[in-house]
């Protein structure tokens, strides 16, 4: 196969791996395939549909590798889901009466594009794959070569999504300032809402990144200052029904001991029973393109500090979100060395003509492959049984 154009273009929220891809994406290619042009559309999808491109000029090369260091997208994101073609209309990036998938198609066609790389979650690959068969059907063959980017580890069957260790890790970091606002109250719960829709890692993985400072620091163990106070005293997820009021039993002996409580909830927990009240009360559901509830306005963390505040006789309430703090954040260590296999990978299966999404195959021994688009889909759920998850529950005492 002979490529001559490739395109790329980020998708959707932010994860700390998004400008490292697009930087490891140019460096790949000006390694191994230099004479290939390369463009970007900006701001995702809305750019495909706009023509928005720019060119990855011999400057940009030289200092693609500067893009490793930061968070956020150079290329910009946007939420733009071609099948929903109202809301492309109502915000101007086609016309009435036009088709959004054809419109993006005859861009692709327009511009020569031969490669299309897609750096988001399963919607945004998902519909990689609807505009590379929607131009097979008419006649004009490209690549799509997906990088899996979610914060939230939930897309089947990848083993680990770019960006997810160090969400976590920054999560952890945002956690220990907010808890240390335990000091400015008695009796204070403090919760902390982690992202995650449908899965818990996240939440998980940040709660124990969190516990394994507390246990590793050197408190006093004067009053305020000691890990008691300082640590993780339950942990919330999707995937773990839970009874609100024996949870919050044995957390009112917690708060009575320690004079506070520490709690770390996905924002995904619960929200069925929300959602249900809300409805039930005649309210409306907030809804985004793809019909997810925008989980934001809806407010989880505070719903249900409201449940076991009055129970644990709780004198004041903090509830903090760390998602737009943890997604920006640049790519640790273990996370740029991942993201480098998966941007060589993906752009060598492009040159092969190969499509799908680049990432450990967990139905296939956990090969670094590119997974065919027909397996891919979100919503994996975070398996609460695994060793590291269990152990921290014993940890913190919930059973």
């Amino acid at each position: 196969m002979t490529v001559r154009t490739v395109a790329m273009l980020s998708a959707g929220g932010l994860a700390p791996c998004l400008s490292s891809a697009v930087g490891g994406l140019i460096e790949r290619y000006t390694e191994v395939a230099p004479e290939v042009r390369m463009i970007a559309y900006r701001n995702g999808y809305a750019g495909l549909l706009t023509g928005d491109a720019v060119e990855v000029t011999p400057e940009v090369r030289a200092v693609a590798h500067r893009l490793h260091a930061f968070g956020g997208s150079p290329i910009g994101n946007s939420r733009v889901k071609l099948t929903n073609v109202a809301d492309c209309v109502a915000r101007g990036l086609v016309t009435q009466g036009q088709d959004p998938l054809q419109v993006a198609a005859e861009q692709l066609a327009r511009d020569g594009v031969d490669v299309l790389h897609t750096i988001g979650g399963d919607d945004t690959n998902g519909t990689a794959a609807d505009l590379a068969a929607y131009l097979h059907g008419n006649g004009y063959e490209l690549t799509v070569v997906g990088l899996p980017k979610t914060i939230d580890n939930d897309v089947v069957p990848i083993r680990q999504s770019l960006g997810a260790w160090t969400a976590a890790e920054q999560g952890a970091v945002y956690a220990r300032n907010i808890i240390a606002e335990h000091t400015s109250n008695p009796r204070m719960l403090v919760v902390h809402e982690v992202m995650g829709r449908n899965c818990g890692w996240l939440t998980a993985a940040t709660a124990l990144a969190h516990h394994q400072w507390v246990k590793g620091a050197e408190f006093s163990g004067w009053l305020e200052n000691s890990a008691e106070r300082w640590d993780v005293h339950g942990v919330f997820v999707p995937e773990r029904p839970f009874d609100i009021d024996e949870e919050a039993k044995r957390l009112r002996a917690t708060m009575d001991e320690c004079d506070g409580v520490n709690l770390f909830l996905s924002e995904g927990a619960g929200v069925s029973e929300i959602v249900a009240s809300m409805e039930e009360s005649g309210g409306k559901v907030p809804r985004d393109p793809f019909g997810h509830v925008q989980l934001d306005k809806v407010n989880p963390g505070a719903w249900f500090a409201k449940q076991f505040a009055e129970q644990l006789g709780a004198d004041k309430v903090l509830v903090q979100k760390s998602g737009y703090f943890s997604r920006s954040a640049a790519a640790n260590e273990a996370d740029l060395a991942l993201i480098r296999r998966c941007t060589d990978h993906a752009v060598d299966a492009a040159l092969r003509g190969e499509s799908g999404v680049v990432g450990q195959d967990e139905e296939r021994q956990d090969e670094l492959r590119a997974v065919e688009f027909s397996r891919i889909k979100g919503g994996k759920r975070f398996d609460t049984s695994v060793d590291w998850f269990t152990g921290l529950l014993a940890d913190i005492g919930q059973a």
